[in-house]
């Protein structure tokens, strides 16, 4: 926790972008100041969630909307290199640092404008030309193993570092090490002093920590084999002994681009244990109970560190966010399964619930149960080659770090330019489209800076607040409108000449046809 948000300053876009909107109703700078940020937070709330109504009303059909959007042409927008027009997505940018954001359109630009369309080239030679976009035995197989590795590499890297640094710091006397805290303390602000020492005074002792962690692990391990046979007890508690490793990488993603990996993780975890486990022991089972229990894990570590990173900003006390995220997640457990037979129930019944064409199809857990049902037959499902060009991505991951390390340790020039990796990586799996929108959040922040730095620096992150909470808050109202079936009005679609032809056809003849009924 001290090491991501102390030592590495990691911003946790969503905790700061929170951090941001607590403290523009408390800013010392005075009332002016207030009212300026107040002002300017209402501002872009209000045209970020006028612009997401905006857009809802031409979304009537598959694929319409401003969400799809070619603005680089049509062939780009086949491989998703197009801006979608969200709000949040651009605040988020606006918050992230640019070399993060730029990181994020180079990964997109190698993944998805390189690699994937070389790969597309060998379908049906190294890989199923049938197989489905969410199955490993398609393009999917390269995509998710060359990601992972990507950021396996930078996080083991990360992990190495942070330990050596721990390691030097225990071994120098400590009267040493307090005079070189203090006096990297003299250098700071006295709100970052003030922030530091509330953070560190009210931390939770490492020992209990570690007990509370053991203690749920423990209870885990007992029970979850009496409710799945199909996984045995030390399966459950290799998950928990695997998953802080996957949480400090999660974390330190989410701390940088604010998405969590923890879905990605739970993928490789179905694909592992289901493997081990195997198809005549309930191979399918077994790994999406080790999905779910790494999910969950790696899931509430990103979550609670966006806390941790908003208490810190706003001078609240760590302990106290973690208190509420424990109410929150034994409220979770008692509200989520009621939540479930209330959509078992409006969707008539058990049978009906999350199959494809019902009202709540569920395709993510569809796809989850394809990963694990091809896992039960080991790495033997991937495609040709799809291990091999695991092993370049992993080295590179590592040779971008130290080089990283180097430039850092010795002042380099090149030092602000290296790429980071575990940006880069996040297209890999979602594709370029995100990177797209941060990337322009960045550029505004730049251009901002440039017109005017003071202005730029008291309310790009009030901007960036009300771009993210305004589109959130349409969240509520789309929800309610689907809940009651109400349908966006008009259709925005854009299409290639060849198809406006054959639609042009097709209209000609309709109408031919009418004519001579009528």
């Amino acid at each position: 926790m001290q090491v991501m948000i102390l030592d590495y300053k990691l911003l946790f876009p969503s905790g700061s972008a929170i951090a941001g909107l607590v403290n523009s109703f408390h800013t010392p700078a005075g009332a002016a100041t207030a009212k300026l940020q107040i002002a300017t937070l209402l501002r872009s709330l209000g045209g970020s969630f006028s612009w997401a109504v905006f857009q809802w009303f031409y979304t009537g059909g598959d694929g319409c909307g401003f969400q799809a959007f070619p603005l680089f042409g049509l062939e780009a927008y086949k491989k998703r290199f197009y801006f979608d027009f969200s709000p949040s997505l651009v605040g988020i940018g606006m918050i992230c640092p640019p070399m993060v954001n730029f990181s994020l359109l180079l990964g997109a630009v190698v993944s998805s404008a390189i690699l994937w369309p070389i790969l597309q080239g060998k379908r049906g030679e190294w890989y199923d030309a049938d197989a489905s976009p969410s199955s490993l035995r398609g393009l999917n197989g390269y995509k998710v193993p060359m990601g992972i590795s990507l950021v396996l590499g930078d996080c083991l890297f990360q992990l190495a570092a942070v330990s050596i640094r721990a390691a030097r710091g225990f071994h120098h006397r400590r009267q040493h090490q307090q005079d070189e805290d203090d006096g990297g303390q003299q250098s700071l602000s006295y709100d970052d002093r003030r922030r530091i020492h509330n953070f560190q005074s009210e931390g939770m002792p490492t020992h209990v920590s570690l007990a509370g962690y053991a203690i749920l692990a423990g209870i885990a391990t007992v029970f979850l084999p009496g409710i799945f046979p199909q996984i045995r007890f030390y399966h459950v508690a290799v998950c928990y002994a695997m998953a802080p490793l996957l949480a400090f990488c999660s974390s330190y993603a989410s701390g940088l681009t604010d998405w969590s990996l923890g879905t990605i993780y739970g993928k490789l975890a179905i694909f592992i244990f289901g493997a081990w486990v195997g198809e005549a022991s309930g191979g399918a089972i077994a790994g999406l109970v080790a999905g779910g229990v790494v999910v969950v894990v790696i899931g509430n570590s990103s979550e609670l560190m966006h806390d941790f990173k908003s208490a810190y900003l706003t001078l609240t006390s760590p302990l106290s966010m973690f208190a509420s995220q424990v109410i929150g997640t034994t409220l979770g457990c008692i509200l989520n399964p009621l939540l479930f037979l209330g959509f078992q129930e409006m969707a008539g019944g058990a049978d009906h619930l999350g199959e494809a064409g019902s009202l709540y199809a569920a395709p993510m857990a569809m796809a989850y149960r394809g990963i694990a049902d091809l896992s039960v037959e080991g790495i033997k499902t991937l495609p040709r080659h799809s291990v091999m060009l695991c092993v370049p991505c992993f080295l590179v991951a590592l040779c971008v770090d130290a080089l990283a390390a180097v430039a850092a340790a010795n002042g380099w020039r090149i030092k602000g330019y290296v790429p980071n990796i575990m940006a880069m990586a996040i297209p890999f799996f979602v594709g370029p489209t995100f990177a797209i929108d941060m990337c322009l959040g960045s550029l505004l922040v730049i251009l901002w800076r440039r017109r005017n730095k003071q202005a730029a620096n008291l309310l790009s992150v009030v901007v960036a607040s009300g771009l993210i909470c305004g589109d959130g808050l349409w969240a509520l109202p789309s929800s309610l409108l689907a809940i009651f079936k109400v349908e966006p009005p008009m259709c925005m679609k854009f299409l290639s000449n060849y198809q406006t032809e054959q639609m042009r056809k097709h209209l000609i003849l309709a109408a031919a046809a009418r004519r001579r009924t009528s």
